[in-house]
């Protein structure tokens, strides 16, 4: 199922914005790289089956003292991140479609059968669960008072994480089409950024979930569904008081998080949040080209096409590289100055798609689609090897 869903998504990012006579794009082959750097794995760990032949996005939750982990048959772990020690493993007997979120007291989950489930960080239990209209995907967040989660209809819910009570609900536009992608909602002090199908990302008022603006990144344009896709799937990133965001078919922009207030844009395609740098902006494009845009004026200073359609994860800042999985299991090391493909490790054989996260210690949590989970540090090889 997992092949046929990742062909699925494939023959969508490829054949969207092409003419009906060009054909699908097919992977790069796997470079054949010369390693200068190797990643060295610290501890791993399998988190029950993974993703489980589902095209699922289960990203795990790092809290600085905590790992949390679940996999798609219902496996939640409670890790301890310097030795990966299991601190308390929960088998919930229900699919997991969407988690893990988090806040000081609660985990969050969202089962297969649209149940939001809040779960104590001490030990793992249920303590409520409320029912959403539709199932989810991306991982619910919280700002330690609301919980927010995000539906595949569109709709945005917001619930009292003391007792699971429903506060409010946004329902936004749907196009006919749209991608198997989602991004969480970001939860803050008084407003919540939510990233939607429909190519917009609103900010809604914490209190009741009414509009206080919207922000166009991809314009629908083209004379069929396909070439009219315009998802925003990838969370915005924060700046301070701006939020960087990015879309499929869209554009890269800055936009004022009080007033929503375009302060910058060019046009790009990707799946998947921005990165920062050493000033730079870095962008795993819709069509597997790495690119690297200068900070201040947004010029292009690199493009790395050796990973052209292997659907890359989101790019991760290490040390003086930059960290990408792709569909078959890869992890590709480049290099910031250039994007010069600088080391290489084969990991999961079922692909990556959740983001890499760092850790304490400057080390670089990986969770592969098998459920193997592992945690690496970066090292430079010697002149002898």
């Amino acid at each position: 199922m997992y092949k046929q869903s990742a062909l699925m998504l494939a023959m969508i990012i490829g054949i969207a914005g092409c003419s009906s006579t060009d054909t699908f794009e097919q992977p790069a082959p796997v470079p054949e790289v010369v390693s200068s750097v190797e990643l060295k794995e610290q501890w791993d760990l399998d988190i029950g089956d993974g993703h489980d032949g589902n095209f699922l996005y289960l990203e795990p939750l790092y809290t600085g003292d905590r790992i949390f982990a679940a996999s798609a048959d219902g496996e939640v772990y409670s890790i301890e991140p310097e030795d990966g020690e299991v601190l308390w493993e929960r088998d919930l007997d229900r699919e997991i479609m969407a988690g893990v979120g988090g806040d000081q007291a609660f985990i969050y989950l969202v089962t297969r059968d649209a149940q939001l489930l809040a779960l104590s960080r001490e030990d793992g239990e249920q303590v409520w669960s409320a029912t959403l209209p539709n199932e989810a995907l991306a991982a619910p967040r919280s700002n330690n008072s609301m919980v927010v989660a995000q539906s595949i209809d569109g709709k945005v819910h917001a619930f009292n994480v003391a007792d699971g009570e429903k506060l409010w609900q946004y329902d936004s536009a749907v196009p006919a089409l749209s991608l198997r992608a989602a991004a969480s909602p970001l939860v803050g002090a008084d407003l919540v950024l939510a990233s939607l199908a429909n190519g917009r990302l609103m900010a809604l008022s914490n209190e009741n979930g009414q509009p206080v603006w919207q922000y166009q990144v991809g314009e629908p344009a083209g004379r069929t569904e396909l070439e009219r896709l315009v998802d925003v799937s990838g969370v915005p990133l924060i700046l301070e008081s701006a939020a960087m965001v990015v879309g499929y078919q869209g554009k890269l922009a800055l936009v004022d998080i009080e007033s929503g207030r375009e302060i910058w844009s060019r046009p790009a395609s990707s799946l998947h949040s921005p990165m920062i740098g050493n000033g730079n902006i870095f962008l795993a494009s819709a069509n597997g080209d790495i690119v690297a845009l200068r900070g201040q004026d947004r010029r292009e200073l690199w493009r790395q096409d050796q990973l052209a359609w292997r659907q890359p994860t989101q790019p991760i800042v290490l040390n003086d590289y930059l960290l990408v999985g792709d569909f078959e299991g890869y992890i590709h090391v480049l290099s910031l100055e250039d994007g010069a493909l600088e080391g290489q490790l084969e990991y999961d054989g079922d692909g990556l798609r959740v983001p890499f996260k760092l850790i304490s210690g400057g080390r670089l949590l990986v969770y592969g689609n098998s459920g193997e989970m592992s945690v690496f540090t970066l090292e430079t090889l010697g002149d002898d090897k």
